[in-house]
Order: C-alpha cells, then structure tokens, then sequence
C-alpha cells in the first residue's frame, strides 16, 4: 500500500471508523500513536517515520500532532462526534462550496447539510471550491453569503488546515456563480 492510500486508511480510521483497528478516540478526536501504528501494522506495514511523514507532506493538512507527538487526529472531516476544539471565527462577507452537478438538485432543495459529516465544509476563494467540485463530477460551485449568516446568528468556525465549517447553509444565504473554464 502506497503513502497515499495509507493516507486514506488513516483518514478513515480517524475521522470515521477507529474500530477498524481496534483503537478509539478521545472525545477531542486524539488517538494514541502508538495503538494507531500497531493496529494499521495488523493490515499494512506502517512505521513511525512513514507516520510523520505522511502528516507533514499531506497536502491538504489533514491530520495535527500533539506537542510531543505521542497523539494524532484529523482536523476535520469526522462523521462521529469529536470535538477537535475549533473557536468561532468571523468569516469573510463570502465564502464558496464546490461540488458536482449531480447534488445541485438536493442543494437547491435542503441548502448545504452536512450528510454523514458533523460540518458542511466551505472554501476561503473559488479556485479551492472549484477543485473540490471537481472530485465529484463537473464542478458547480455556490457562493454563501457567510456575513449574513453571522449577523443572522449562525456560526462558523475555520480548522486548522483553513477549511470553513458551519452546521448547515440554508437556501436564502446560497447562489449558484459558474466556475470559469
């Protein structure tokens, strides 16, 4: 198994599903290590240094250690309920959701839900939400009136690798703008 898919497993291991291996998460999302090494090693080689490496190379910031680095967690991104200690932040007057066109009918619907993640997910500039609307398809991209929704009481929070969080996004605050080509 290459680092990236290594990468992956540890993703899903630590936002998703730490009964995999056998391990659990306190409830600020901090594994052991340790117990995470052990348990990948049950499936797929991993050392400690593979570790380290994969967390200071992988480009999107995905995961932090502790200051003595005996414990790790994914900064966002978790479908079970972790609290990885986010503070609110005022956001820009916008912010931008990339996705594809095939959820553009639901989004229209429901406005932004999280789905299986405890945050909707939202971009600082375009050409991020363009790329992340790319993973899914034909990229459509939505800009949030993100300083509305603040005066209107609803509250964002930004991770630590810079991603946008809020509980949900309703209809009012969306519109559609088409990505350049």
């Amino acid at each position: 198994m290459g680092s990236k898919e290594t990468s992956k497993f540890i993703s899903l291991i630590l936002r998703h599903k730490p009964e995999t291996i056998g391990i659990t998460l306190d409830e600020r999302g901090w594994a052991d290590v340790e117990e995470l090494i052990s348990g990948i090693n049950k499936t797929h080689p991993l050392t400690r240094e593979e570790l380290e490496e994969i967390v200071r190379t992988d480009e999107k910031q995905r995961y932090s250690f502790n200051e003595d680095h005996t414990l790790i967690r994914a900064n966002q991104g978790h479908s079970i309920p972790v609290d990885v200690e986010l503070e609110e932040v005022m956001p820009p007057e916008y912010l931008y959701h990339g996705t594809g066109e095939k959820y553009v009918f639901s989004i229209d619907e429901k406005g932004l839900i999280p789905k299986s993640r405890l945050f909707v997910h939202l971009s600082g500039d375009i050409e991020t939400a363009i790329k992340v609307g790319s993973r899914h398809g034909k990229p459509v991209v939505y800009r949030v009136k993100a300083e509305c929704m603040t005066k209107d009481g609803l509250v964002f929070y930004k991770s630590v690798n810079g991603v946008w969080l809020t509980k949900n996004v309703p209809i009012k605050y969306l519109s559609k703008i088409s990505p350049q080509s």
